[in-house]
Formats: structure tokens, sequence, C-alpha cells
């Protein structure tokens, strides 16, 4: 694909960087397609300005013509594995899964196999929604990686269909237990800031006006010990690292968050942000009833409480 650069002294890779949703995936799928910075800088070889190759630093000019040449995705699936899960509850139409800290949701770059689907698929005996594909297949909603907790699963498009409704219309009841930096001025409160892609890290989002949605988080303070405070949250929406973006917006960052804390945030102990998702409640997509579930806090977070001397 070629585009014609507008600006003149900008660095050819952090120039692709920030263009890089104007990108096509070589004309595979017709998709658009958004590259991290570091990304990016491993495919230089395949990039041309003016038609000749040049290095990640030079600088472009008003005028030139920039070439990509992508290589062709590689097509990703998703397969059966015998991996451990805790069913908190199950039915024909669902399942709710108590998620252990450092497993994936589903496959993705770098992480192709020892995903929650790939133990869903497996379980479920290929039993789940198709709405989000074979990549995603049962999966409602999301918690990161180093977010330990509760997970719905959708068995069938119905029961997907009628939970996803309830998440769009803030009547799906997602609480979550954190640590974070620092002392709260209010013993509760509501942060409300919309978030988006971070404009330069594509990895990352951020409190932003820019292509951005709406984002509500509300917070109570459970107990403050010298320089941490334990907080219970509730989501009213449900964005991309919400809680992790905005407690760090507000300056108390979760404790063991390095990607959206600081120097303090780190904490060899916590292997990760110490974050758990510990309520879920929603309306039975078939039977109509409601149902809540909460899940004890895992080993980690006990400990963390207890190193800090927290009850």
């Amino acid at each position: 694909m070629k585009i014609t650069v507008d600006t003149t002294g900008q660095r050819l890779d952090k120039w692709l960087s920030e263009n890089s949703g104007l990108l096509q995936d070589s004309g595979q799928t017709g998709k658009n397609t958004e590259m991290t910075r570091s990304a990016l800088q491993k495919l230089i070889g395949n990039v041309l300005v003016n038609g000749i190759q040049t290095v990640k630093s030079h600088k472009l000019k008003a005028g030139d013509v920039v070439e990509v040449s992508l290589p062709k995705p590689v097509e990703m699936s998703a397969e059966p594995e015998n991996i451990p899960l805790e069913i908190v509850y199950e039915d024909g139409d669902l399942l709710v899964v108590n998620k252990p800290k450092g497993m994936v949701v589903h496959p993705a770059a770098g992480n192709y196999t020892g995903t929650l689907v790939n133990a869903l698929l497996y379980h479920c005996k290929g039993r789940l929604s198709a709405i989000n594909g074979v990549i995603r297949p049962g999966i409602v909603h999301r918690i990161d990686k180093d977010t330990s907790g509760l997970l719905i699963v959708a068995k069938n498009d119905s029961s997907h269909r009628g939970l996803a409704e309830q998440i769009k219309q803030h009547s799906f009841t997602r609480e979550y237990e954190a640590v974070a930096l620092g002392r709260f001025r209010e013993c509760a409160g509501s942060i409300n800031a919309p978030i988006g892609r971070h404009s330069t890290d594509r990895k990352k989002m951020c409190v932003t006006l820019k292509n951005s949605k709406e984002a509500v988080t509300h917070y109570e303070v459970i107990e403050e010990i010298g320089k941490y405070t334990y907080l219970r949250l509730k989501l009213e929406t449900g964005r991309t690292h919400q809680i992790r973006v905005h407690l760090a917006y507000i300056g108390h960052p979760i404790l063991g968050d390095t990607v959206y804390g600081n120097s303090g945030s780190a904490d060899k102990g916590t292997n990760g942000q110490c974050l758990h998702a510990r309520k879920i409640g929603f309306v039975h997509p078939a039977s109509g009833g409601y149902m809540e579930f909460v899940s004890e806090l895992p080993e980690y977070f006990k400990d963390v409480l207890k190193k800090y001397q927290i009850h």
C-alpha cells in the first residue's frame, strides 16, 4: 500500500506507528489493522520511501511516498486442550468460570495455546456460541491475563445475545477488588472519563477524547494502610483495561501494574496487578431469573493483604 506523507521532519518508524490504522494487511482480508511501533520496526525492510529502502530513523518530507508491504497474516485457530478449569456454575446455556491469574482468555499473537478458550473447547466439547468467531467462541466479556476472577461464557448464540445486551444496558453486575497506591480523599466516588486507544502505544489504553468511548467506574474504600488502599470497584461500562486506566488516571495505580503504574506500582510479590473480579450478577437469558456469584479472594491477593497488613 502507498501513502503520501503530508508532514516534514518525522521519523519513519514514528510515522508508521501513527498511521498504522491506514495500512491494510496485504489485501488478504481488506480489513484495517493496527500494529505497535516495535512490530512495525521489524518490518522496516518491507518499507520503501520513494521507491528506496531506508532506515527507521529516516526523516520524512512532505510529498514523500511510503510504500508498505505487510506479510500475509497468520490464520489463527483455537484447539481443545485438557486444561483444568474451576467451574462455579454450569447449565445448558452458560457457565461461570473462576479464571486464575496468569491465564489468557483467548488465543492471540504470542499466546496461541493454554488459554481459557482452549480449555473451554475441551470441557464443552465445542458447544460454545459462535458470535465472536473461532478465536473467541463463547466469550461474552474478558478480563486481563493478570486479573483473576469470575467470567461468564455462553454456550449458544441466543444466550450470548441476551448476556451481551445486559452488558450494553449496564444491568450486568461486575464487582472487583484491588489494592491501589496512595490514599483516597473520598471514601467512595465515581470516575467518569472516556477511554480510547493510546496514540503511540497501540497495546495500551488511555483517558482521551479522541476516538474514545464513555467509561464509568465506581469505587469504595474498604481499608487504608500506610500508602496503600484496599478498594471495591464496580463497572458501569466495560472498556479494555478500564479499572487499571481509571485508577492510574486519578493518581492511584493498582499495586503491581507496571503498564499503567509507575515505579512505585512494581512489586515482585504480585506478579502483575493486584486485581480480582470477585462478583458477577446477571439475568439468566433463558430462565429470566437473576443469578449472582461471588469468588473467594485467591491466595496471591490474600498474601498481598497480609504482607501490607490489610485486613
